[in-house]
């Protein structure tokens, strides 16, 4: 059997599952001004992921770049999720 195809795939699942509390953690803890680290990340991930010839290694990294890329819209979503009463506000931001 060729595996791959399920092991990328299971990869895209977690990916997208561990970024979404990331996300809501990094918009509560430094608001939405973190998005250049994000940036940073998922471009230096995806420009790996160019480089490395196994395919479910570069499949992984180019999937968790993306995603990471991805995130950065949903930082500025989060925020306005924040500012409807959706999530909690963190106290100690002014």
């Amino acid at each position: 059997m060729y595996l791959k195809g399920l092991i990328i795939a299971v990869i895209a699942f977690l990916a997208i599952g561990v970024f979404h509390p990331v996300v809501i953690w990094a918009e509560y803890y430094f608001t939405k001004n973190i998005w250049p680290l994000f940036l940073a990340v998922g471009v230096i991930l995806s420009a790996v992921s160019l480089f490395i010839e196994n395919v479910i290694i570069s499949s992984g990294l180019a999937i968790i770049g993306i995603t990471v890329l991805w995130s950065i819209g949903e930082l500025f979503h989060q925020e306005q999720r924040v500012a409807k009463g959706w999530f909690p506000k963190n106290p100690n931001r002014k």
